[in-house]
């Protein structure tokens, strides 16, 4: 196994994540939807109230993945959660220990903060992924869907 280590971002990562960012979106098949830019992450990641937190993940201290993630709530528990937006590891360090040592080090976080889970979404036709959260024990919600408004529908529902 590698040497595997976690660390918080820091204002001079955000070049780096934005690449990361850029790297799971080719893996995704979704570049064209990635519209972040270094300033935009660092007003959101770095400011005086940020709106979620990333993490770097290194092997023998070079970068090679991150997560980014930021409190939910749950209405059903009265607590917070932990809501993985991304989770990315390049695919020369996969399968070196990178992703659970960054799901573990998320679940400690949870635990830490005394959230009551941690959840996040993973798409359909992922089944390297799929199985890898099985295996650590995640759950899929199948009878969940996921919704979302954007762009002038968004604008539309808002009356504008």
């Amino acid at each position: 196994m590698a040497a595997v280590s976690i660390r918080p971002a820091t204002p001079d990562d955000v070049p780096l994540i934005l690449q990361f960012i850029r790297e799971l979106a080719e893996y995704e098949k979704l570049s064209h939807e990635v519209r972040a830019t270094e300033q935009q992450l660092a007003a959101t990641l770095f400011c005086d109230h940020p709106v979620a937190e990333a993490l770097i993940a290194l092997v023998d201290d070079a970068p090679v993945g991150f997560a980014v993630f930021f409190a939910n709530y749950s209405t059903w528990e009265a607590r917070p959660g932990l809501y993985l937006e991304d989770l990315f590891v390049r695919p020369a360090a996969r399968r070196k220990g990178v992703g659970r040592a960054l799901l573990e080090h998320l679940a400690r976080l949870t635990i830490e903060r005394g959230w009551a889970r941690l959840e996040w979404r993973v798409l359909d036709w992922n089944t390297p992924s799929i199985d890898f959260y099985k295996q650590l024990g995640a759950e899929p919600l199948d009878d969940w869907t996921v919704f979302r408004v954007t762009g002038s529908e968004l604008r539309r529902l808002a009356g504008r």
